[in-house]
């Protein structure tokens, strides 16, 4: 919905595709607020509003809790996806990922066997589903969702640098 305060117009003078560039746009996801912010260096170039999985409040602990994971994560991957449109793989489980569960089974918090998970990534929606985004639904599995025209709009801006920041 381009009246959505989210969207903000793009500035012309950050708009590169250059191979040196490309490693200077990141991405900040603010999971309380539900909005994707990509920035060109310290700069602010445009939000976007995203949904998550089925527990958006908590940090990903284990794989099949629905949770989105928090922390400073790369790009492992990008590609086309035949469902979702793009798919940016966050490089998930990291260190710090593998820390934060250790220490929950060690705490009890999950069970001894659980799995940490993967195949985490920023994502678009089934096609003709952008609806799912305006109405709030948090469907993934611990994904980050966009409206397709939004997640192709930033896909070809990041780099293999880049990096992605989850916080609440």
């Amino acid at each position: 919905m381009e009246s959505n305060s989210l969207y903000q117009t793009w500035n012309p003078s950050f708009l590169s595709s250059s191979p040196d560039a490309l490693d200077r746009y990141h991405v900040l996801i603010d999971k309380s607020d539900f909005v994707l912010t990509l920035y060109f260096d310290t700069v602010r170039v445009k939000s976007y509003p995203i949904v998550l999985g089925g527990n958006p409040a908590d940090d990903k602990r284990m794989e099949g809790d629905g949770c989105t994971p928090e922390g400073i994560f790369g790009i492992r991957n990008k590609y086309p996806h035949a469902k979702w449109s793009r798919f940016i793989w966050v490089d998930y489980p990291n260190e710090d990922s593998w820390r934060k569960h250790n220490a929950s089974k060690e705490a009890g918090e999950i069970p001894e066997d659980a799995t940490i998970g993967g195949e985490i990534g920023i994502h678009g929606v089934p096609e003709g589903k952008d609806h799912l985004i305006d109405d709030g639904t948090n469907w993934t599995l611990g994904c980050i969702s966009l409206k397709n025209a939004d997640v192709e709009e930033i896909f070809n801006l990041l780099g293999p640098k880049s990096t992605i920041e989850i916080r609440k």
